[in-house]
């Protein structure tokens, strides 16, 4: 499972503060000034571990879906960790790769490789060896397919998004954003060892969802990735074309949100709720794409306000997921 959620906190110190604490950029601190107990925050946060709690809001609710009911709660603990292990090595390998430009945005600033609290040979190491340790949690312990999928997942992020896409077109959310579907893929799996078509549906889902999820962000710090030259599409497109993709994709999104109930896998609830909380996000996709058309930049164009709201909008969705089978 890999991400596409992303950290939205702002964080002090900016490129300059970067290479500073580094001296130069992939030159480590001395043993001597990196405490043990920092060290271990700093392999945590290779992790990224507020990423991957959205991750895990994906996953469960499908397992309790799969099951129509409680599912077996060993496996539902297995998952999530083998989840966090895969997850958390993708997203270290990806700071491995992206070390480079980390130095100089300010939203990356002070990740661990740049700060030199873990070095890049520490990082690279750690990534590959929670890869490893995940797909074998999965197929030892959960199943092969959920195993299969978890390294396909980290190894389309590291490689087809950090590698490909992110650098070279505008389109590398859009592409790369398919990693991050594959939770939902995994819960189901995990519980049922096959397939089937609301999995695929949720997938869909969370396929649109990451564009208009992602791009309000990219908004506010186009000039980060700018001056780094990754072409995320508010850098290269102005605020009324990304506004428009961003209101395009959600009403995709919402109207594959309603396909589960009329293919029998849910019922009244998830459709209230999905009815409700898609209708809250088309509103407040309208709004940006409003204030954007009126050219208002800066603070007043609230772009966070979607932001934020998409990650409200996956929690209370998948929630509802979890919570349909004991009310039909």
């Amino acid at each position: 499972m890999c991400v596409t959620a992303v950290e939205s906190r702002p964080v002090g110190g900016g490129s300059s503060h970067a290479i500073g604490a580094m001296g130069e950029l992939g030159v480590s601190q001395k043993p001597s000034q990196r405490p043990f107990g920092a060290r271990v925050k700093a392999f945590v946060a290779l992790t990224k571990p507020r990423i991957i709690e959205l991750l895990l809001i994906t996953t469960v609710p499908v397992m309790f879906l799969a099951e129509q009911g409680v599912p077996d709660l060993r496996l539902v603990l297995l998952t999530c960790v083998g989840g966090y292990l895969s997850a958390g090595g993708a997203n270290a390998l990806n700071m491995y790769i992206d070390r480079d430009i980390d130095a100089l945005m300010e939203r990356t600033s002070r990740r661990p490789l740049v700060t030199g609290m873990v070095s890049p040979r520490e990082c690279l190491a750690f990534g590959i060896a929670l890869a490893v340790v995940s797909t074998l949690l999965f197929g030892l312990t959960v199943n092969w397919l959920s195993a299969w999928l978890s390294l396909g997942a980290l190894l389309f992020y590291v490689v087809v998004y950090t590698m490909i896409l992110k650098r070279r077109t505008s389109q590398n959310i859009v592409w790369g954003g398919i990693a991050g579907c594959m939770p939902v893929l995994i819960g189901w799996s995990s519980v049922t060892n096959s397939m089937s078509w609301a999995p695929v549906i949720l997938f869909l889902v969370m396929f649109f969802w990451t564009p208009p999820h992602y791009w309000p962000l990219s908004m506010k710090v186009k000039d980060d990735y700018a001056r780094v030259g990754v072409p995320m599409l508010p850098v290269i497109a102005s605020n009324k074309v990304v506004a428009r993709q961003i209101v395009i994709y959600s009403w995709v999104m919402v109207a594959v949100s309603l396909l589960l109930t009329p293919l029998g896998y849910t019922g009244w609830f998830y459709t209230a709720v999905a009815l409700v909380a898609g209708g809250l996000w088309l509103w407040e996709a309208h709004a940006l794409q409003n204030r954007a058309k009126a050219e208002v930049t800066g603070a007043k164009l609230k772009e966070m306000r979607l932001f934020h709201w998409s990650i409200t909008y996956v929690s209370v969705l998948f929630l509802a997921i979890a919570v349909d089978p004991f009310l039909r």
